[in-house]
C-alpha cells in the first residue's frame, strides 16, 4: 500500500473559480445562482412571464374591458352593415304579391271615388241653394211689379161690390202667388208687430190694453220668413 501524500491530494483538487464557471454553464437558463445572487444582465428573472393561472410563458390574455370593446366594435359593424342593407333595399311595394297590389289599387280608387262623390254632393247642394235663391228673386221682381194692381184690387174688394168675373180673376191671381209661396198678411184686430207692420198712424184707444192693428191701408206680402213688403196699418194704442 502506497503512502498517502497530502500535498499531492490538494494539488489534484479542481480550482474553485473553475468549479463556479462549470456550474453556471451547466445550470438551465433563467435559474437562480446557487449562491442566491441576482441574475446576470440579459437573463430573465425566475418566473418572469409565467401567468398566475398556469398559462404558458409570454401568452397575453385580454382584459374584460378589451373583450367588451371588441364585442361593441363587432356589433357596431353588424349594425352598420344592416343599416346599409336596409337603406339600399327595394321599396316595400315591390315585395307585394299581385293580389296585394290589386287590393292596394282598389283602395286608392275607392278613396278617390269617395272624395269625388263628396265634392259632387257639395256642388249639388250649392247649386240647389243658388237655384232657389234665383227663383225667389224672380218671384219678388214679378210681385213687386204687380203690387200696385194688387192694392187696387184690395180697395175695390173692400169699398165696392165686385162682379163675379172680377172676383174670379182676383182669386186666380191669389192662387198663382200662393203656388209660388207668396203669403199675404195684415188683418184688422191682430197684434202689432214692428217686424211685419209699418205703422203710419198711432191712434189712442181707451179700450185697448195693447197695440193692435185698427186699419189695414196696404196688405203685406212675404215668402217664407222673408218679408217682401210690410203691411201699412193704423195702430190703436192704449192711452198713457
Amino acid at each position: 500500500m502506497a503512502e498517502f501524500n497530502k500535498d499531492d491530494y490538494l494539488n489534484d483538487l479542481p480550482d474553485a473559480d473553475d468549479f463556479a464557471d462549470k456550474t453556471a454553464a451547466s445550470a438551465p437558463a433563467g435559474s437562480a445562482p446557487a449562491d442566491g445572487t441576482a441574475p446576470v444582465d440579459g437573463q430573465a428573472a425566475p418566473g418572469a412571464g409565467d401567468a398566475g393561472d398556469g398559462s404558458e410563458t409570454g401568452a397575453s390574455v385580454p382584459a374584460d374591458g378589451d373583450a367588451q370593446t371588441e364585442q361593441d366594435a363587432a356589433a357596431g359593424a353588424d349594425s352598420g352593415d344592416k343599416s346599409q342593407s336596409e337603406s339600399g333595399s327595394e321599396p316595400a311595394e315591390d315585395t307585394l304579391t299581385p293580389l296585394g297590389k290589386a287590393k292596394q289599387e282598389a283602395a286608392e280608387y275607392l278613396e278617390a271615388l269617395q272624395r269625388e262623390r263628396a265634392e259632387f254632393i257639395n256642388y249639388r247642394n250649392r247649386a240647389a241653394k243658388e237655384q232657389e235663391r234665383f227663383r225667389q228673386h224672380g218671384i219678388i221682381d214679378v210681385l213687386t211689379a204687380l203690387l200696385p194692381a194688387l192694392d187696387d184690387i184690395d180697395r175695390i174688394r173692400e169699398h165696392s161690390e165686385m162682379d163675379d168675373s172680377f172676383k174670379a180673376v182676383s182669386a186666380k191671381i191669389d192662387k198663382a202667388f200662393e203656388k209660388f209661396g207668396v203669403e199675404k198678411f195684415g188683418e184688422k184686430g191682430e197684434d202689432f208687430d214692428p217686424t211685419r207692420h209699418d205703422a203710419i198712424l198711432h191712434r189712442p184707444d181707451p179700450t185697448a190694453d195693447k197695440e193692435i192693428v185698427d186699419t189695414v191701408v196696404e196688405a203685406g206680402y212675404r215668402i217664407g220668413d222673408r218679408v217682401i213688403r210690410a203691411a201699412r196699418v193704423v195702430v190703436a194704442s192704449p192711452q198713457a
